[in-house]
């Protein structure tokens, strides 16, 4: 009956009524607390204080940490049966719905490893543990062990330690990463970009990251134009349009306009413009479905470091189509158990990444 049960958790999501978003104003008022901040230790023992950068990637507490959970604790609970008729499905595509749109969501095959999503914010620390692997402690005090998928458990973290200077530190040289909130009035330096895109499955708005990286105004957008090539500062741009797969045009604020071509910045290559939508969570926008981004003033940098609290278990009631009600502890896909955890579903070449925290019921679609 409980492996019944679990199995039918293999569909998205309607959302919560609201966005679950603080005080505006309050964020507006302090420019660093979105900012990613923390202690590094290395393995010699010497420490580096100050705000974090993945690689040349993540850098706010509402981006993500991405790799693969090493224990998967409820497979065990499926019994003998359901495996053997489960196994060979395979990768299948399932239809939802969320508010009036239609969501594709792809399942895993039952062999496959299932991936560890969580919000810089909702981890307290990260133990390095090899090239590509590591202990990761969140806020609950659950630690989860972790390896590959992504550069997130292998790249090197950029510290801005505000008494020795900046210095890149090597994954497997690290012994400890340990988060908290940057101290109030400590200057970051930079600015969160902030805008609003639109696409042909809706307009998202909120703090943006270009092609998956550039996500502060001093990041550079290069390309080809016709007189050379060029590296613009993000800060000084207006607009992005896309204008097909090979090129964009890109206005700047004192009004130029550039036809730019040949990076993966400015064409189809491009990995994906993600947006911090407060109604969503992590939206990523495909080249394909992109057709314009708008630049503004962020307000603030985002929610602080403290903001993101422990979310407990995931609870509910499952309604089978029978109609019997099994209420209790959720374990969404065999995966996810924590309110802190991601729901990932597509729509029209746009992806969302949903925290759990923020989904009132689930329903799925014929």
């Amino acid at each position: 009956m409980l492996a019944s049960a679990i199995r039918l958790l293999w569909v998205f999501a309607l959302l919560a009524s609201g966005p679950v978003v603080g005080d505006q104003d309050a964020k507006a008022r302090s420019e660093n607390q979105g900012f990613l901040f923390g202690r590094v230790t290395s393995e010699s023992g010497n420490e580096y204080t100050g705000f974090l950068r993945w690689g040349t990637e993540e850098a706010f507490w509402d981006d993500l940490f991405h790799s693969t959970k090493e224990d998967l604790p409820y497979w065990e609970m499926v019994d003998d049966e359901d495996w053997d008729r489960d196994r060979g499905k395979g990768r299948k595509r399932r239809r939802i719905k969320i508010f009036n749109w239609d969501f594709n969501m792809e399942d895993d095959d039952w062999d496959a490893s299932r991936i560890f999503i969580a919000r810089f914010g909702d981890i307290a620390e990260i133990r390095p543990a090899g090239d590509s692997e590591a202990d990761v402690k969140m806020k609950n005090g659950e630690t989860y062990e972790v390896s590959g998928y992504a550069n997130d458990v292998s790249c090197k973290i950029h510290v801005n330690d505000k008494d020795l200077g900046e210095i890149d530190l090597r994954w497997k040289r690290i012994d400890t990463i340990e988060f908290m909130p940057a101290p109030r009035g400590e200057d970051p330096g930079v600015r969160r970009l902030y805008g609003e895109i639109e696409t042909d499955a809706g307009d998202f708005k909120g703090f943006i990251q270009w092609d998956k990286e550039e996500c502060v105004e001093t990041d550079l957008l290069d390309g080809e134009t016709e007189d050379g090539d060029i590296s613009i500062q993000m800060g000084r741009i207006s607009s992005i349009e896309r204008r097909g797969r090979r090129s964009s045009i890109v206005t700047l604020k004192d009004g130029r306009e550039l036809r730019m071509r040949g990076t993966n910045d400015v064409n189809s290559e491009n990995r994906g413009i993600m947006v911090e939508d407060p109604r969503y969570g992590r939206v990523t926008v495909s080249w394909g479905a992109f057709e314009i981004l708008t630049f503004a003033d962020p307000p603030g940098s985002g929610r602080g470091f403290d903001e993101y609290k422990d979310q407990g278990e995931l609870k509910g009631t499952v309604t089978d189509d029978s109609g019997d009600q099994f209420r209790g502890r959720i374990v969404f896909d065999l995966d996810e158990a924590e309110g802190w955890e991601i729901l990932n579903g597509s729509y029209r070449d746009v992806e969302f990444d949903i925290p759990f925290n923020r989904i009132e019921t689930i329903e799925p679609l014929d």
